[in-house]
């Protein structure tokens, strides 16, 4: 009986190809020496004929012009798995590939149509993108790395984690780079928001820079987020105006502040005018008809400040997203 290769995938499916005698196929086989083989062609054939493309083993492998275009089909040839460790696939046709944990580290992707294509969980460290189709590129909420960092941090590795975050910060800006060199700005905006994000989880966790990091992170998502600006600024608004209402505000020579021994009506009333001010005080419109007393004379400076400061910072956000 002919014996077959013996590699399985991670949900248990067989490889059917012929066993070399290292107990792998050719394609399988991590102990053939493919450096430099021409299988751009040989790899077509064995994929349109329904060959095993989960798990190659095809390290810096020729694989320049390949068309892996699965046309028979609506998904596309799944590679998961593979170990493409500086192929070089330049000019590819990847549309629709998936190749989910497995390596692109420092592969030649230049020119390639990588549309659509699914690299979840794959090593993308050092992968060269000049001029690659990246637009509906998936590549999951986190890179491969960045779960291992945050894996290191949970066992007290600090040392392994820094390493893992400034890999994730060099992948995320060589992505920024590729897709704003196609115009393709929503997505280089989150690329961008990521590059920053991993810059701050390489400072001193509570250090002045990480603070300062962090403020930006949530106020407007490093430029990326203007819906953060709104939500900030609503949740200001609405803070300051609980804060005119429990410690009292001038109204007309009445104090406008919470008295339990008042009916429910009342309160609300005051409720809502302590919150009128607290939206006057915010946009620094400064109508006179309310004024601070006592405490609330430092919350309305504060608001008046932070105000001011927010709706520029809106502003700049807001038309930044636009203009793209």
């Amino acid at each position: 009986m002919q014996q077959r290769c013996k590699y399985q995938t991670q949900q248990g499916e067989q490889c059917q190809g012929e066993n070399l005698g290292n107990g792998y196929c050719f394609w399988h086989d991590p102990i053939i020496d493919k450096s430099g083989m021409d299988l751009a062609e040989r790899l077509e054939i064995y994929a349109n004929n329904g060959g095993m493309t989960k798990g190659l083993q095809l390290k810096r492998v020729n694989l320049k012009g390949i068309n892996l275009v699965n046309r028979d089909s609506r998904e596309g040839f799944d590679l998961s798995e593979s170990d493409l460790y500086r192929a070089n696939l330049q000019g590819a046709s990847l549309f629709q590939v998936t190749l989910c944990h497995g390596s692109l580290m420092k592969a030649n992707l230049r020119e390639s149509n990588l549309h659509c294509a699914n690299l979840e969980d794959t090593n993308l460290l050092g992968i060269r993108l000049h001029d690659a189709k990246i637009d509906n590129l998936h590549i999951g909420e986190t890179l491969l790395q960045e779960k291992q960092a945050f894996c290191h941090l949970a066992e007290h590795n600090k040392e392994a984690a820094q390493d893992n975050f400034e890999q994730c910060e060099e992948i995320y800006r060589n992505l920024r780079k590729c897709a704003e060199h196609q115009g393709l700005f929503p997505l280089a905006g989150r690329f961008i928001y990521k590059e920053l994000t991993m810059r701050r989880q390489m400072l001193k966790r509570w250090s002045l820079k990480w603070c300062f990091s962090k403020v930006v992170d949530l106020l407007c998502g490093y430029g990326e987020k203007p819906e953060n600006t709104v939500v900030f600024s609503l949740m200001l608004v609405l803070m300051c105006a609980v804060g005119y209402f429990l410690f009292g505000v001038n109204y007309d020579g009445q104090r406008i502040e919470f008295n339990p021994t008042q009916s429910l009506l009342t309160n609300t009333e005051m409720f809502f005018l302590s919150l009128y001010y607290s939206v006057v005080t915010f946009t620094t419109l400064g109508y006179g008809d309310i004024t601070p007393i006592g405490i609330t004379r430092v919350f309305a400076a504060l608001e008046a400040f932070l105000g001011s400061f927010i709706i520029a910072l809106f502003v700049v956000v807001f038309v930044k997203r636009m203009t793209r």
